[in-house]
């Protein structure tokens, strides 16, 4: 008999994890389920393609990252379209989507070599008879579990800067969108056909603790707080460093003297694109009391604007069809303990869609404030100031990403809050700044991909001194004598005891 799918729910059928779409129940693929082995010997084999890969040097990775980008680019509307086949997200956000992630290949590919090479390092006076020097070397191979809610930029702003630091990388591609991560490790093969340097192993949450248990020397997650700390613990087991990007609560803060029109596009792009379910989305608005009224207002007639359904709507469906449970409970609550619906509210969860909704006069103790809702959902709240409207911002545990409007004090407010990133006078625009590192704090993970720091995040510092004279000052050895001793304590006094 076969198996009745609920539509997006992902099933395993005679060993092979079918992924349907959640608004149709389409199937988009069947790929085969990993075993513990299996996940074993594909790091196995990574092993041995990341040595060739390292040996290619930066110039070598460069010239095939850069391919992969110029067929990512060629093929952005077949890659958006399975984007929106397999999790149901608009066709045009899936487009913005693989821009963005083509943008983050391009940007690593060209960068590693000034970021990771082997360079001069000055040195410092005691040891002036030594020169040093510092380069980046890659880990070997890295294992990248991803989300679903962007199975491109997301597995992409992990494994684009590992490919690019040397290391080999293998995908645990979401169990939701397994034949968007497959269609990517399948075109980095068709550019990169030697080894197998960028694979896949599909499969449940099973599959994700094999690769972390596999011998991966590093792991980087995308997923909610609650599964981080599973991933950091299996890791744990054997000393594999982690790199965690887990939930936000995203706030933004309205100042008096915002652009309210610009503030409002804004919040509404940020709460409500992918339907709310981005890890850096605008759950939570503060607005100072004498601009709160006229700001919600702008925000109800944008929202109220906006399409519901699976082709060409603004806002499809939710791609993990748990969630509107959880997306229900914020809303009843916030309802039942005294916040109002100005757009939407109770009936707004419509499976497999949610209708957009703004709430306000919600209490910050509530879920709908305090938990991630992943949902296309907004609370606003009226605050005193900037002042009060930070310390609401920071009251959780979260602390990923976030968004001030303002003139005079905004970049001062968003310096305060506290978060791995801040956009001003826009939203969620860190994401695509590939310059700069992406990451959270607290419940929101730790490391960093992306940027500078993103290379660095999947490369190991190695540190190397060579002697070019004698020492004038000679401490570390035993031959040394009283009088160098004493030389050697003058020195220092001379030097540092002003």
């Amino acid at each position: 008999m076969t198996a009745v799918h609920v539509p997006g729910t992902p099933v395993i059928e005679d060993g092979r994890l079918v992924s349907t779409s959640p608004a149709t129940g389409a199937e988009a693929g069947r790929l085969p389920v990993a075993t513990a082995e299996d996940v074993g010997r594909a790091v196995d084999r990574a092993r041995g393609a990341g040595e060739w890969w390292a040996a290619l040097g930066f110039d070598g990775r460069r010239e095939r990252l850069l391919r992969w980008r110029g067929l990512l680019a060629r093929r952005i509307e077949e890659i958006a379209e399975l984007v929106h086949a397999e999790g149901g997200k608009p066709v045009a956000d899936a487009v913005v989507e693989v821009v963005t992630a083509v943008e983050h290949v391009d940007w690593a590919a060209r960068n590693a070599r000034r970021v990771l090479g082997p360079r001069r390092v000055r040195s410092r006076l005691v040891l002036a008879e030594f020169s040093a020097h510092l380069e980046y070397q890659p880990y070997g191979v890295v294992g990248v579990i991803g989300p679903w809610n962007y199975p491109v930029f997301t597995p992409i702003g992990s494994a684009a800067y590992a490919l690019a630091a040397g290391n080999a990388v293998v995908l645990k591609p979401s169990e939701y969108t397994p034949v968007v991560g497959q269609w990517l490790v399948d075109t980095f093969a068709e550019v990169v056909p030697e080894q197998p340097v960028f694979t896949a192993v599909h499969g449940l949450g099973d599959v994700g603790a094999a690769l972390c248990r596999s011998g991966a020397d590093k792991v980087a997650f995308t997923g909610s707080s609650a599964t981080a700390r599973k991933v950091m613990a299996a890791c744990a087991e054997s000393l594999t460093p982690v790199l965690l990007e887990a939930g936000g609560k995203d706030a933004m803060i309205v100042d008096s003297d915002a652009d309210l029109d610009a503030a409002a596009e804004a919040c509404v792009w940020g709460a409500l694109t992918n339907a709310g379910q981005t890890c850096i989305g605008i759950e939570r608005v503060y607005a100072v009391e004498p601009v709160f009224d006229a700001f919600v207002g702008k925000v109800v007639e944008r929202a109220g604007r906006l399409t519901v359904g699976p082709d060409d709507a603004d806002i499809g469906p939710i791609t993990m069809p748990s969630q509107l449970d959880v997306i229900r409970r914020h809303i009843d609550d916030a309802l039942s303990r005294g916040g109002r619906a100005v757009l939407g509210g109770a009936d707004a969860v419509q499976p497999p869609y949610v209708r957009p909704t703004v709430l306000v006069d919600v209490p910050e103790d509530s879920a709908a404030v305090r938990e991630e809702t992943f949902g296309p959902t907004l609370t606003i709240n009226r605050v005193r100031d900037a002042d009060e409207a930070v310390d609401r911002a920071n009251a959780l545990s979260y602390g990923l990403g976030g968004s001030v409007f303002g003139r005079r004090r905004a970049v001062a407010i968003a310096r305060r809050l506290r978060s791995g990133m801040a956009s001003v006078n826009s939203a969620l625009t860190f994401a695509g700044m590939s310059t700069l590192p992406f990451g959270g704090v607290g419940d929101s993970g730790f490391g960093r991909i992306h940027g500078e720091d993103g290379l660095r995040e999947f490369s190991r510092a190695k540190a190397v001194t060579r002697r070019r004279a004698r020492s004038l000052l000679p401490s570390t050895t035993f031959e040394r004598t009283p009088a160098d001793v004493a030389r050697l304590v003058k020195a220092i006094k001379v030097m540092y005891g002003r």
